[in-house]
């Protein structure tokens, strides 16, 4: 058995680093046609150029999930594609703070992009799948969304309430063949992880997992890859948790 996405259309949000770069990566590498979003125009036109000098079948769109105008543009862009089959609904942002010192800008700012955007994305590439009767979409959550700690109050909500959507969507779309799953990653070794934490906060962050390591992008990447693919054809509406084992450590 062999997962292949040979003439499939796929859109990852968030897709210009860490676990939605990995993503969007093997995607395309086992084949998809490939709908691509970053926050950063300048980095998108770029995007863009290379991919067209390359004959590259990916399309980039600077989408920023607090701004309505630039969402709005999106969601317009979206309802040209008729063809749609997979949606992987990555972008995400936090802020760490406890709950007397979270600004409710920052509450705002969080659900827009954590909760918002993917019930919006769905919404828009479900009425596609719809007509195909045929998709796979998977959001990702977080280990957050499972359990929480100190200072994760806004990031927390939106992840638990990823759950939420992933469930309820799940039973909406049953009935076309489109599939809806949440993926929710432990700690994960990305290049902010390492900037932000260092060899020595690595270390530690390690040291609470009981297999002694953080993942790799690539290992989050393979569990999205079967939910997305054919191989699937009967998990809907779950949540899977790729931790290394620490949410029941």
């Amino acid at each position: 058995m062999r997962i292949r996405f040979e003439g499939r259309v796929a859109l990852v949000t968030g897709a210009t680093r860490g676990i939605g770069k990995q993503i969007a990566e093997d995607l395309g590498r086992l084949g998809a046609e490939l709908i691509l979003t970053g926050t950063n125009p300048e980095e998108i036109a770029a995007l863009n150029r290379a991919g067209l000098r390359r004959k590259s079948p990916r399309h980039w769109h600077a989408v920023d999930f607090t701004r309505d105008e630039s969402v709005d543009a999106f969601l317009e862009e979206l309802g040209r594609y008729r063809q749609i089959d997979v949606c992987v609904n990555n972008a995400g942002i936090n802020r760490i703070n406890p709950i007397d010192e979270t600004r409710f800008e920052d509450w705002q700012s969080i659900l827009r992009v954590n909760l918002d955007g993917p019930f919006l994305t769905t919404r828009a590439v479900s009425k596609v799948m719809k007509k195909s009767r045929y998709g796979r979409i998977v959001n990702i959550g977080s280990i957050w969304g499972v359990i929480s700690k100190e200072k994760r109050t806004a990031y927390s909500v939106t992840k638990f309430g990823i759950r939420g959507l992933t469930a309820a969507t799940a039973h909406d779309l049953a009935p076309f063949n489109i599939l809806v799953n949440t993926v929710s990653p432990g700690f994960v070794s990305t290049e902010l992880t390492q900037r932000i934490l260092g060899a020595k906060g690595m270390k530690e962050m390690a040291a609470l997992v009981p297999l002694r390591r953080l993942a790799a992008p690539e290992e989050i990447s393979r569990v999205v890859l079967f939910l997305c693919s054919d191989l699937n054809t009967y998990i809907t509406a779950q949540n899977i948790v790729v931790d290394g084992g620490f949410v029941n450590a």
